[in-house]
């Protein structure tokens, strides 16, 4: 087993900002995110919230059992910080990065554009333990608040940083991938998004893959050529 690269037995409220534990403040992030959810929830009326469709929500069927994947991303953003907290606390901050990005920018879309989705069926064609699940599901997670989906670009933003963890195999890092896009199609099955909510998704994940790797690729890539030029 390996043996974590930073010791969490030391950790003390009054050490978060000592370099080993400054990462953890990323976490804060996740506190202005509930806070600004639950704002958002409360205070826009469903009425104002503009109904999001398109002709594909109607081919796609409703399939219970994509459930499992859709549940199955609270596991996986939990687990994943887990592992990077432990093994590499560079993607722990990268991972962090790029959800507080996709948060800030689809918080500001949903109080610019409220919306909502009207999709859920109103009866279950079966009775088994995933219409269960789903039917908890709808119980407490509102149909508003949806486009862009955040269970997508969560998942694209996992699926990115795990493609850069060298400590893992390939095989790891194609599962998880194959996992994350499970999840970004679940949505749509379930009933939890319109397909629009997915590809509204993209352009957010791009602006959060520049801001998290691409710019900090660039920007190491002009420092390396710039002391290139004065060595010359």
């Amino acid at each position: 087993m390996r043996k974590p690269v930073v010791d969490y037995s030391k950790f003390r409220l009054s050490k978060i900002k000592e370099p080993q534990f400054k990462h953890l403040l990323y976490l804060l992030g996740w506190v202005g995110y509930f806070a600004l959810y639950f704002l958002t929830e409360n205070l826009i009326p469903y009425e104002k919230c503009y109904p999001v469709h398109c002709f594909l929500d109607d081919v796609i069927p409703f399939c219970e059992y994509f459930v499992i994947p859709y549940v199955g991303w609270y596991l996986l953003i939990v687990g994943s910080l887990i592992y990077f907290a432990l093994y590499n606390p560079d993607n722990f901050k990268n991972m962090s990065k790029y959800i507080i990005v996709t948060q800030i920018v689809t918080m500001a879309i949903y109080i610019i554009f409220p919306n909502r989705q009207d999709l859920r069926p109103d009866v279950f064609v079966r009775d088994n333990v995933f219409t269960d699940v789903i039917k908890l599901l709808y119980s407490f997670d509102t149909n508003t608040n949806v486009c862009p989906s955040l269970h997508v670009a969560y998942s694209v933003g996992i699926a990115s940083t795990w493609l850069r963890e060298k400590s893992v195999s390939k095989w790891i890092k194609t599962i998880i991938v194959l996992f994350c896009f499970m999840v970004c199609i679940s949505v749509a099955f379930v009933k939890q998004h319109s397909v629009v909510d997915i590809f509204a998704a993209i352009p957010v994940c791009i602006l959060a893959e520049w801001i998290t790797f691409w710019r900090k690729t660039n920007d190491r890539r002009m420092s390396n050529g710039t002391c290139i030029s004065k060595d010359k």
